[in-house]
């Protein structure tokens, strides 16, 4: 029986209705960033950092400007140390972490760092070409270094260092052999570390205490050890009174911070986003974020939104 037409006109009119609503729904997805938002090609990253206030601020900064740009970001921000982390970054587990261009090569490459005389690891760009064919291997990139330079520090109290007259490392070679250092567990097998003061100054402590930075601070002000690893942007150091030794035959090398990115997620906008943070960050700044963190106990991704913003990024 053909069907009355009366009922086929309102069949067709339901249809179209039932078309146009999808039509719309479409359009409120795009603008809720649904599919057709235009975010659906763009891949979830994982940013990853050590376990220190500065690379945790960094990397904060890299993972915010990247979601305000419409990537989903994962976090991994408390990583024991750069040997655990740089695995996972070759299989894939993280893709972004803020890295230091000398430390990296001296764990790369650490014969080239050894060979190296005083001051030759001094310029970023080139140290960051010697690096590049040794991460090309691990599917791993170093984007443009920043001009904030965070090399360690060897730290002695202020009651110490007028004790005994203490300005430089150098001065640290006759009474070492009484000394404690108080450094990351990695200290011994760093060419920047135990065996560069060896090496280089000649200098060999009575002890050794493996501690992370926060417990070497404590430990520095309580008198546990009697000189103390950190990071020379650490606003800890001027808070505390502490002073950091001249690095006078020049031991360590220019650590820039970078931007280090797995190249399966590496795309121009990621780059863009990631240079344009390295581009704009200033030294002082970062010293006093790091102290905030370590002094004030104030959170690195809060810290990094402020910034951020005085930056004019986010």
């Amino acid at each position: 029986m053909r069907r009355p037409r009366s009922t086929a006109l309102g069949a067709i009119l339901l249809a179209l209705m039932l078309l146009l609503g999808a039509c719309g729904s479409g359009e409120d997805d795009a603008d809720e960033g649904g599919p057709g938002s235009g975010n659906e090609d763009k891949p979830t990253v994982t940013v990853g950092s050590d376990s220190f206030a500065e690379a945790q601020i960094m990397a904060e900064m890299y993972a915010q400007v990247l979601e305000n740009a419409g990537y989903t970001v994962e976090r991994q921000l408390d990583i024991e140390s750069r040997e655990i982390r740089l695995p996972a970054m070759e299989n894939g587990e993280i893709d972004i972490a803020p890295e230091y261009v000398a430390s990296l090569y001296s764990v790369l490459d650490p014969e080239a760092v050894e060979n190296a005389g005083p001051g030759e690891l001094g310029d970023p760009v080139e140290v960051a070409s010697k690096l590049a064919p040794l991460l090309e291997e691990r599917d791993l990139q170093l984007l443009e270094p920043s001009n904030v330079i965070d090399t360690n520090a060897f730290v002695v109290t202020q009651e110490f260092a007028d004790a005994e007259g203490l300005t430089t490392v150098s001065d640290l070679e006759p009474l070492a052999g009484d000394l404690t250092l108080g450094a990351p567990p990695e200290c011994p097998d760093r060419p920047f570390c135990i065996p560069g003061l060896e090496e280089v100054y000649g200098i060999e402590f009575g002890d050794f205490k493996s501690l992370d930075y926060g417990p070497t601070i404590t430990a520095l002000a309580g008198e546990e050890i009697d000189v103390g690893l950190l990071f020379s942007t650490d606003g800890s150091i001027a808070e505390n009174g502490f002073v950091a030794l001249e690095d006078d035959k020049n031991l360590q090398s220019a650590d820039n911070i970078v931007p280090l990115v797995n190249t399966d997620v590496l795309d121009g906008e990621i780059e863009t986003l990631l240079n344009e943070v390295s581009a704009a960050i200033e030294e002082d700044a970062i010293t006093e974020l790091n102290r905030r963190v370590n002094v004030e106990a104030e959170d690195p991704a809060d810290l990094a939104t402020e910034y951020l913003e005085e930056l004019g990024l986010l």
